[in-house]
């Protein structure tokens, strides 16, 4: 019996993969996986009996009478191909019954064709109808039935509590299952390409690099005060990585250096808990570059692995490709999309990667942008990751959120149980605060909350300043803003394509140092307020929520070298925030804030964020807007049948909705020739990476309306672009109107 035939291109057969050994060999990968949170036998039992229903007579004739090498024939759900995962899924539940088969159904079932749905109201791909269908189970050679029989787990590792912490587990031993299957495959297949994995340094040999490189780094750098709080930061860092595992706050000003600091306490921790692995989750794309390129010079080019869709062809080494599969490296940087969304996915190439979580050390960076209305459910997964699979999380950010468990106006907000603030008390972290290197700037109110001012009236008090910052909350309004205000002056909106982006804030970067000091006035959405090194001696920011307030002030004076104290104003704009979670918290503010003279406001400053999450929280009309908890929750369905909606809940787990947008290629420098590539030779995997630098998003009725008036048209099916350069603008990007 085979699991897998390779024909070569000369036409004859190689060494068939043998199916028992294939079982074998995959049941002992997936159990070492699994063991790392006491469910080693599990694993190895859903391995052993993954490929069950490939020991069916029909199967092998399936798979030896394929004519050519067809590298997908065990995949199900092609057009043409036979069956074989639900053999193995209906084999353990009629072996184990419906309480531990059950379970293991569920990771057999779903190991190509991704984690289904339990009910048959979810259709032909549910379990539940794909079970009822299974005739043949008797025509499974007895050899492989004697080898899964033999495997039954005792019992679960631990209780399960109501909630996620099932459906995780469930998704966790799929995961040890998915990476088994492919990298046993892999071996079978394509040898050279599975000795390419591996190979990275041990954390001990990275932390050896990292002491080395801050040691360097600190006899090169000026003695100044703010660069001796720095160090006392990476100190006081280091002294509680040696705390036990938990739930970490790493609450540090803008400038601090939180991002070396927070290195240095998930090397210095993961080395003395023996975890294997830290993993850095990043809101936007930019800030994982410029994250990675720090990791890369404190511990060496090729020991930082990239995870997200526009990493470069000359940084992305097969070897690196290779571990983003499965996050099978000492260091990973990964966007919040990736991390946040793989954590409640179906599909096996999302879910690889997760057994990898076990064991680590993963640092939440800008935390406050963990978007609300998912907010339930991820701080649940959070919890079970500490309390199930020896994790230890870092909520990295200098407007630190109110996630811990509390009551509000008698309401249970159900966060985390506890976090321990890596600074200290909270009167330490305001000291940190107040200390003369990070007071470096002020915020002036308006006088009324509730007054509006135009844009003229805002453009006119810009126009004051040669160098200053405006940040507001859409795109039109700084659109508007910026037609207003003299040449020159530079536009930053997702209007703009990335590589546009960040050839302008390279540009504005350069014109502020301080040897230069020309003139540059920049309007600007949000994009820059998280981990954009910018440094304006005045930065003003439309009214928004006072995490966004201050995260734009950390933008002002940033380095302390422009003046004494820099200047940021809030303004009321003529256009509310957008509707939601950023109105809300536009409001919030203008509550808390209202009546408060300057002075008074830069007295709670810092101590204020607690009371305005809490507020936010309260306000939003759900922290777990698609329900994904009561999917995930077997308890919440009047079925005794295990029911949970593990593909349902995937397709609603969306942090960015893209199913109401559209992408557009946009012909600006290197884009111009990239499009015409994809047009004369078709899309391939490189091009389409390189073209994400170049792609701008917007809404369905903003994208008909551009292909109604020809400024798009169709390069590829469902592929499309600016018709010309005309239809995109060098000052302020994509032109709508």
């Amino acid at each position: 019996m085979f699991a897998h035939v390779v024909r070569s291109a000369e036409g004859s057969w190689a060494s068939p993969h043998d199916l028992l050994k294939h079982l074998v060999d995959t049941g002992d990968l997936a159990e070492r996986f699994a063991s790392k949170f006491d469910s080693g036998e599990w694993g190895n039992a859903i391995g052993l009996a993954h490929d069950a229903g490939k020991g069916r007579a029909l199967w092998q004739k399936y798979l030896i009478t394929k004519s050519g090498y067809d590298e997908e024939a065990h995949m199900e759900g092609k057009l043409g191909k036979i069956p074989h995962a639900i053999h193995g899924a209906e084999l353990v539940e009629n072996l184990f019954g419906k309480g531990i088969g059950r379970m293991m159904a569920y990771c057999i079932a779903g190991h190509h064709a991704g984690l289904p749905d339990w009910s048959i109201a979810a259709g032909q791909a549910s379990l539940q109808f794909r079970k009822s269908q299974v005739k043949d189970l008797d025509q499974i050679d007895s050899k492989v039935i004697d080898c899964v029989r033999g495997t039954k787990p005792l019992r679960p590792p631990w209780k399960f509590k109501d909630g996620l912490d099932l459906s995780l587990w469930i998704r966790m031993l799929f995961s040890c299952l998915v990476d088994a299957d492919f990298l046993d495959t892999e071996r079978y297949m394509n040898p050279s390409k599975a000795l390419v994995r591996g190979g990275y340094s041990s954390i001990s040999k990275l932390l050896e690099r990292f002491y080395l490189y801050m040691t360097e780094l600190d006899e090169q750098s000026e003695k100044t005060k703010v660069n001796e709080i720095r160090n006392q930061i990476r100190q006081q860092c280091m002294l509680m990585s040696k705390e036990k595992q938990g739930i970490f706050s790493l609450t540090v000003p803008t400038g601090g250096g939180k991002t070396l600091s927070s290195l240095a306490f998930a090397l210095q921790h993961a080395k003395l808990h023996e975890l294997e692995r830290i993993i850095y989750v990043i809101p936007y794309t930019s800030i994982v570059e410029q994250t990675a390129n720090v990791f890369r010079k404190a511990v060496g080019d090729d020991q930082v692995v990239e995870h997200h869709s526009n990493i470069a062809d000359d940084i992305a080494t097969v070897q690196s490709r290779l571990a983003a599969e499965n996050y099978d490296a000492p260091l990973i940087v990964t966007t919040s999309v990736q991390f946040f969304e793989s954590l409640f996915a179906s599909k096996p190439s999302r879910c690889r990667k997760l057994h990898n979580l076990a064991k680590s050390v993963i640092v939440l960076d800008e935390a406050q942008l963990v978007p609300v209305e998912y907010l339930a459910p991820i701080l649940e997964a959070i919890q079970l990751l500490v309390d199930r699979y020896q994790v230890s999380f870092v909520i990295s950010t200098a407007t630190q959120p109110a996630f811990k468990e509390r009551t509000v106006d008698g309401k249970l907000f159900k966060g985390l149980q506890e976090i321990k603030e890596i600074m200290g008390t909270e009167e330490d972290v305001r000291r940190l605060f107040q200390s003369p290197a990070f007071d470096r700037n002020r915020v002036q109110l308006p006088v009324d909350v509730h007054k509006e001012s135009t844009w003229d009236e805002i453009a006119v008090e810009l126009k004051q300043d040669e160098q200053v910052l405006c940040i507001v909350s859409d795109r039109k309004s700084c659109r508007e803003l910026h037609a207003l205000m003299p040449e020159g002056t530079y536009h930053l909106s997702a209007l703009m394509c990335g590589q546009h982006r960040s050839d302008v804030i390279d540009e504005v970067k350069r014109k502020l140092k301080p040897k230069d000091r020309s003139t540059v006035r920049v309007i600007s959405t949000q994009l820059v307020e998280a981990g954009v090194d910018l440094d304006f001696p005045v930065v003003y920011r439309a009214l928004a929520g006072l995490d966004s307030i201050e995260q734009a002030a950390g933008r002002c004076n940033r380095e302390g070298e422009h003046l004494e104290r820099g200047r940021v104003v809030v303004f009321n704009p003529p256009r509310q925030a957008p509707s939601g979670i950023l109105r809300k918290a536009a409001e919030i503010t203008k509550s808390m804030i209202g009546g408060l003279s300057d002075g008074s406001y830069e007295a709670q400053r810092h101590s204020s964020f607690t009371a305005f999450y809490e507020q936010l929280y309260w306000r939003a009309n759900s922290l777990d807007r698609e329900g994904i908890a009561a999917l995930l929750n077997p308890s919440c369905n009047d079925s005794p049948e295990c029911s949970i909606s593990f593909r349902t809940a995937a397709g609603k787990f969306k942090l960015i909705d893209d199913s109401k947008q559209r992408s557009i290629l946009i012909r600006y420098k290197e884009g111009n020739q990239l499009i015409d590539k994809l047009v004369a030779k078709g899309p391939n995997r490189s091009l389409l990476r390189k073209l994400q630098r170049y792609t701008v998003s917007v809404y369905e009725d903003q994208f008909h309306a551009l292909l109604q008036r020809g400024a798009i048209q169709e390069v590829y099916p469902q592929i499309y672009a600016v018709s010309s350069t005309r239809g995109y603008s060098k000052q302020i990007g994509l032109l709508l109107e």
